[in-house]
């Protein structure tokens, strides 16, 4: 099978069209832009608050965004259809998490700009942006997949929203209780510890790790979004 660009395209589009027409989404993933702005303010700003930012806008847009669209497929029994399709699995999920992926890393520049973070070295905090983006997209399109609407997605996708969104709240927990020591390994916990590292001028081999860690976080979540998209595509 081929990947064809102009259905994936032509998926974008419509994705694109039904945003514009929902304003309950698009307020929601406005949370982020106004914490920045509230952070803005200050004059000295923790890395822990820059990522308490960038984290909300993974739950609010990456997460939320995606479920909503894919759980609004699924509300109007047009993901069936789209199954049915010749596009291919690639191309469905490609097509529908392109506008979620310019719609995040377009929120997390805007509000980087606004509290003025600047990484030391921006490039691996890109990439580490980038894999903790393709995370939440495929976390957000499994819990869509999950849901029946878009009213329930919105239900679900709140604990989610707390527990990805509020990574240095969740490490301290973690530093007072030894049994919640699994935390320091969640994806929003590792990016604040790369991130902190960076800023420390720590070397490139001290970073691998939370870069590993991120990474495969988004493999699983990509691998469980496909078992479950395959088994949608039987069960519908």
């Amino acid at each position: 099978m081929t990947f064809s660009m102009k259905r994936a395209y032509a998926i974008f589009q419509k994705d694109v069209k039904d945003l514009t027409k929902n304003l309950f989404v698009i307020t929601t993933a406005l949370l982020p832009l106004i914490l920045a702005v509230f952070y803005g303010t200050s004059n000295l700003i923790s890395i822990e608050a820059h990522y308490t930012v960038i984290n909300l806008t993974f739950a609010a847009v990456a997460v939320f965004i995606q479920s909503a669209l894919i759980a609004e497929e699924k509300e109007k029994n047009t993901l069936r259809g789209l199954m049915l399709s010749p596009a291919t699995l690639l191309e469905i999920l490609g097509g529908k998490s392109a506008l979620t992926f310019l719609f995040t890393i377009a929120t997390i520049v805007v509000c980087s700009f606004i509290t003025g973070y600047e990484p030391s070295n921006l490039v691996v905090v890109g990439i580490a942006i980038l894999l903790s983006t393709v995370f939440y997209i495929a976390l957000g399109t499994f819990v869509g997949l999950l849901s029946k609407s878009v009213m329930e997605a919105s239900v679900i996708v709140l604990p989610v929203m707390f527990i990805f969104g509020f990574g240095s709240v969740l490490q301290s927990f973690a530093d007072k209780y030894a049994m919640l020591a699994f935390i320091e390994y969640m994806p929003n916990v590792q990016l604040i510890e790369l991130a902190n590292k960076v800023e420390n001028g720590v070397g490139m081999t001290d970073l691998w790790l939370p870069l590993f860690v991120i990474a495969g976080w988004a493999v699983v979540s990509g691998v469980c979004v496909v078992l479950m998209y395959k088994k949608r595509a039987l069960d519908d």
